[in-house]
């Protein structure tokens, strides 16, 4: 089939050439899409050259879908003309996330909400991805009451600009600053823009979008998300309080058997996820897990995964090989 990728030549939208190739996804005809100054360059997919062309030149080639990452405002602009042409749109940023109308997808947990009719489908935040994949089975079997979440986020996850300032800094060469401060030997606790509540809005995605993605309102989320000087992976400490009494020997043996998750947590041979371990890996991984001691029913956990495979790209990818799957598009 026709695929667009939009943003092509952005870290995530050069990931989704990078996937689609490795999961063989039955690309006839590749339509990589940028920014006007980027049209007639070219992108590599395959071992073959494809012109970038322009969203107008884009939507009249009728791909059957389209991958966008290109950020919120394109998206809002030129998913909904996409979309008008019968062309389905997974959209990376967080545009259409919370739109009422419009579904909020990781597939081990929620695909099964899609029908022929999505022509907008958003894919979650990267940090919010990896923990509703681990969440996800222990809410099932003990329902999540609340969680505390604190972020460790690579740099990543703002794109080229903060990968060129790290390595700058490393170099002691002045440069671009994609951030206020210094990042190398450093930790910066804010994500996004603070809003009125004193909240970042990367917290509040998390808040709002486990909710979403999980089908219940009534799990109570509170976030601290923090950037660090990592070059790719997002870690996560995670505070579960459930509603019904677990076995860790139980919890254990849930998440191994969940899609998508890789257990690590041997306490006595020093084994945990670590974001070098996920690096080019599309599954989330858990360990370090143990009882909160201060209060029942809690369980601590730390989840960690590439954030721009699971958290962006393959999970776009993963959502198109669903519906595809499904005779959905």
């Amino acid at each position: 089939m026709k695929v667009a990728v939009v943003g092509a030549t952005g870290l995530v939208g050069t990931k989704m050439l990078q996937v689609l190739a490795e999961r063989n996804f039955p690309v006839t005809e590749l339509i990589p899409v940028a920014s006007e100054k980027s049209v007639g360059k070219e992108v590599s997919f395959k071992g073959k050259q494809y012109k970038i062309v322009s969203m107008v030149d884009a939507i009249a080639m009728k791909p059957a879908v389209a991958l966008f990452s290109a950020g919120g405002d394109t998206s809002k602009q030129w998913a909904p003309e996409f979309a008008k042409a019968g062309i389905t749109v997974i959209d990376n940023s967080s545009a259409w996330r919370m739109d009422p109308t419009k579904k909020l997808v990781v597939p081990e947990i929620n695909a099964d909400e899609l029908t022929a009719d999505d022509k907008i489908i958003a894919n979650p935040n990267c940090s919010t991805i990896q923990m509703v994949v681990a969440l996800n089975p222990l809410h099932i079997k003990y329902g999540c009451k609340r969680l505390v979440v604190s972020t460790y986020q690579s740099v990543t996850g703002t794109g080229v600009k903060a990968v060129n300032q790290l390595m700058n800094e490393r170099k002691g060469i002045e440069g671009e600053m994609a951030y206020k401060y210094p990042i190398d030997l450093n930790v910066i606790p804010q994500i996004d823009v603070f809003l009125e509540n004193g909240y970042t809005k990367e917290e509040m995605k998390m808040v709002n979008e486990t909710k979403k993605i999980m089908r219940d309102d009534s799990i109570r989320v509170t976030a601290t998300t923090v950037r660090i000087p990592v070059m790719g992976g997002h870690s996560e400490s995670v505070n579960i309080e459930f509603e019904n009494e677990f076995t860790l020997d139980e919890v254990k043996s849930i998440l191994s058997s969940s899609p998508g998750v890789v257990l690590v947590d041997d306490p006595a041979t020093q084994q945990y996820p670590m974001p070098k371990d996920a690096h080019e890996r599309d599954e989330v991984f858990v360990g370090r897990l143990r009882r909160d001691e201060t209060q029942p029913k809690t369980l601590n956990m730390w989840v960690v995964s590439d954030n721009l495979r699971k958290g962006a790209a393959t999970n776009a990818v993963q959502i198109a090989e669903y519906l595809i799957g499904k005779g959905l598009i």
